[in-house]
């Protein structure tokens, strides 16, 4: 296996590691490591200069925020030079501004804990780890000129005595690598580890991979509902007409008589299956008309009155559409199927920036998430959108179900 990184190509072999492109990388990533606390270092005296100097105007202040916010752009830099020593990606932890704008971009950054993070790594950097680097570089080169050189660099001794040392540098010099590469790869760890996003970011990018495969999810949900209402449904539907026909061209007492009509009923019953697949899909009526349309075809083919308070301004996002709808699909299922109940309700309405759906009954009660009843994943569904849910189901009833959706706002 190919080494990831500078301490896993320590693991290699000394001639594979001698071969390699690690020495090299290390090399370049510690003389760029001085090289950047240098600018770091004379970029951050300049603005502080500029900022006292002209402390009493504008530029005075975008002096002193300038030295707050060069930590983001060291940590730039830093994550584009451990790619020397490191193959594996360091994320940016900034979230993009809420609007377009300097303002917009400076007020969000001031308030990003990364922001202070890196400006700490970059004062680190600047004044400890860069010199570190220097001296590590600068250690090396020395050891390495004074035995090498020395017929050179000690011209009173005899060559006899200083060729030894010569010979010496040359077989310590691929010994040498080693520290350099351990400090390559310490350094670059210690980078990574101040500069990972916080479990915040990486929870928040967690949430918008799950966002981005539930709206995979439902374009496909969308294609297959498509193909079986335009393809399969349609080919039912023709067969049916032609076993109807056939049925009145054929005499009641003929011998085929009864498995025709048989084979019409089988017909009907599995178009009728296919009907009640392709509304479990994805109904049609909740792309073509909505939310609060695809609700009232629901209750209208439920087992049990349900009472509708359906107050929604006019269409929602699709995401927000959709977890609805299958919020209230399966909760309806649950209480025909586990509450005995006589009649249920749905209550569905905006406040703020949230869509509230409430659905509730007069059942026996007791509903347990971690029975299999559908609701943790009802949980999941709507935890994908950052939104809530709470059932409240004591014993004997009745039974309510609360869910909470943040409804984003339009953008464009």
């Amino acid at each position: 296996m190919q080494p990831r990184n500078a301490l896993e190509a320590l693991t290699l072999r000394p001639t594979e590691l001698l071969r390699s492109s690690w020495p090299w990388r290390s090399l370049a990533y510690l003389a760029s490591g001085s090289l950047l606390g240098a600018a770091t270092i004379a970029a951050v005296v300049a603005m502080l200069v500029v900022g006292t100097l002209l402390a009493a105007v504008v530029v005075g202040v975008a002096g002193y925020v300038g030295c707050l916010l060069s930590g983001i752009v060291v940590a730039r830099v830093e994550r584009r030079r451990l790619r020397l020593v490191d193959h594996d990606e360091l994320p940016d932890p900034h979230l993009p501004p809420p609007r377009a704008g300097l303002r917009a971009w400076v007020t969000l950054r001031l308030r990003e804990e990364a922001t202070w993070r890196e400006l700490f790594y970059a004062a680190l950097a600047a004044a400890m780890l860069s010199w570190m680097d220097l001296l590590v570089l600068v250690g090396v080169a020395y050891t390495l000129l004074i035995s090498i050189g020395a017929p050179w660099t000690i011209a009173d001794e005899p060559l006899s005595s200083t060729l030894p040392a010569t010979l010496a540098g040359l077989l310590l010099g691929p010994i040498l690598i080693y520290p350099v590469i351990a400090w390559a790869g310490a350094r670059a760890a210690m980078a990574r580890a101040m500069l990972t996003p916080p479990d915040e970011a990486r929870l928040r990018e967690l949430t918008r991979s799950r966002a981005r495969l539930v709206d995979a999810f439902e374009v496909e949900r969308r294609r297959i509902e498509r193909d079986l209402h335009d393809g399969a449904q349609q080919r039912l539907v023709a067969l049916s007409m032609q076993l109807g026909m056939a049925r009145l061209e054929v005499p009641a007492d003929a011998p085929g008589a009864e498995p025709l009509a048989a084979a019409h009923l089988l017909a009907k019953q599995a178009l009728t299956d296919l009907r009640e697949l392709i509304r479990g899909v994805h109904p049609k009526v909740l792309t073509d008309r909505g939310l609060a349309a695809a609700v009232g075809e629901v209750a209208s083919v439920a087992p049990l009155p349900v009472d509708l308070d359906l107050r929604l301004p006019g269409r929602l996002p699709s995401a927000v559409e959709v977890t609805a709808y299958f919020v209230v699909s399966e909760a309806l299922t649950n209480v025909a199927k586990h509450a005995g109940a006589e009649r249920a309700g749905v209550e569905a309405f905006l406040t703020g920036r949230r869509l509230i759906v409430r659905v509730h009954d007069d059942g026996r009660g007791g509903a347990d998430p971690a029975a299999g009843s559908g609701l943790m994943g009802l949980a999941d569904r709507v935890a994908v959108l950052d939104g809530t849910v709470n059932l409240s189901s004591p014993a004997g009833g009745p039974t309510l179900l609360r869910v909470e959706i943040p409804v984003p706002e339009p953008t464009g």
